[in-house]
């Protein structure tokens, strides 16, 4: 039964998500030749049809990446996949913990060596094209090799944990597991910055000058505390722009893409980072926090129970059972159960992006703003014209005619 329960959901899932990308790529292209009237003065047609040929290429890769996923999912379940990367970590490890960690490594090994092909026409075809990637391939491959490196220095002792909770903590593992997960999530978002990000790009103080004494002032005027002002040099791998919060208590820090303070003013520059105060004023981030740990302590207690039942391995391609087993069978799959509540993270995260919209528009001026993001569309080759369907499901951001308008109002 789980078996036709699972081939159903996949088709529905992979099926949903190919007619979604249809719709969006034929709106996208319909509307090519016209620039929607909120924009017609700021940004040109040449603008607008470059961000509409970007999208379509974009979403026309992520449509054969669909179907590879789901073929993918398809080989490592009711395929064998799982089973015989279970049994060659056997051959090579023996039994126990060093097999289950070799089992793990070898499906990374094997999902990143699907997705390699995907991530290399991306950046060096569509970003090339449209004149955004800046990477050579010798970058590209250690910046790999980099991910590769700490993703097995960080991944392997968390599984370990992980398997260890399992064995040791009895029927209630699954609690503690969901526990010991939590802590990580967090320590990570407090380490990433200090330690990781370096690792693949530079952090620069922001130099002092009027924008630094800006932005100082700024952050007076909202109570906000940060460890520090940073610029990253984003332009080594992108044309793309952006500006981002990281960390948390005293070890928040501001960082600055150089691509994004070459471009935009010292007015629209505040309004950015007022933007980015307002989900830290709202505290939009420990809601999230908030609605990922229940959703995955629902998961890891279905999990917990899913754990003992034979059928669960047999009807899923597995004629083994075993800890590690369950647990990446059970995150192989969940996604494709989970897909329909995509709309509704989406909404949450848009009802957030008005209300940091809202806190800056209160805080500087709207209308810069506006003015900052009509750039950042324009320069990041963001469609003006998403499928409303399409964008309720994958944007976490509102669509930039329904923000600038609600901007205006403020």
């Amino acid at each position: 039964m789980l078996t036709k329960i699972f081939l159903v959901a996949l088709v529905l899932t992979t099926g949903v998500r190919l007619w979604l990308a249809s719709r969006h790529r034929a709106h996208v292209a319909a509307h090519r030749g016209d620039v929607p009237a909120a924009f017609r003065d700021t940004i040109p047609l040449d603008a607008h049809q470059k961000a509409a040929d970007y999208t379509v290429a974009r979403v026309g890769l992520a449509r054969t990446d669909v179907v590879v996923a789901a073929l993918w999912l398809l080989l490592l379940t009711l395929g064998g996949g799982l089973q015989w990367l279970f049994d060659a970590a056997g051959s090579l490890a023996g039994d126990g913990m060093v097999r289950d960690l070799a089992f793990v490594g070898l499906l990374a090994v094997a999902s990143s060596l699907i997705d390699l092909p995907f991530m290399l026409y991306r950046t060096f075809v569509v970003e090339e094209r449209f004149g955004f990637n800046k990477m050579t391939l010798g970058m590209f491959v250690g910046d790999q090799l980099k991910h590769a490196l700490v993703g097995a220095a960080i991944g392997a002792p968390v599984v370990a944990a992980v398997l260890w909770i399992m064995d040791s903590l009895g029927s209630g593992w699954w609690f503690y597991a969901w526990a010991f997960w939590l802590v990580f999530s967090l320590a990570m978002m407090l380490l990433y910055p200090t330690f990781i990000a370096p690792l693949f790009n530079k952090f620069e103080p922001m130099p002092e000058g009027e924008l630094r004494s800006r932005i100082e002032n700024l952050l007076a005027r909202c109570g906000f505390r940060a460890d520090g002002l940073f610029v990253m040099d984003g332009s080594r791998r992108s044309a793309h722009g952006n500006a981002y919060f990281t960390g948390f208590g005293k070890g928040k820090r501001i960082v600055f893409f150089d691509t994004l303070l070459n471009r935009l003013g010292g007015d629209e520059i505040e309004a950015v980072l007022a933007h980015e105060l307002g989900h830290y004023k709202h505290h939009h981030i420990w809601k999230r926090v908030a609605w990922i740990a229940a959703g995955s302590l629902a998961f890891f207690a279905l999990l917990g129970w899913l754990i003992d039942q034979s059928w669960f391995y047999q009807q899923l391609g597995l004629s083994s059972q075993g800890k590690v087993l369950a647990l990446t069978l059970f995150a192989l799959v969940a996604p494709v159960f989970s897909f329909p509540l995509s709309p509704l993270m989406s909404l949450m995260s848009r009802k957030h992006e008005f209300e940091a919209d809202a806190y800056a528009a209160a805080h500087t001026q709207s209308g810069w703003l506006v003015s900052a993001l009509v750039k950042l569309y324009r320069d990041n080759a963001s469609t003006l014209t998403p499928d409303p369907l399409y964008s309720s499901f994958y944007d976490s951001h509102p669509p930039a005619a329904l923000r600038v308008a609600k901007l205006q109002t403020l």
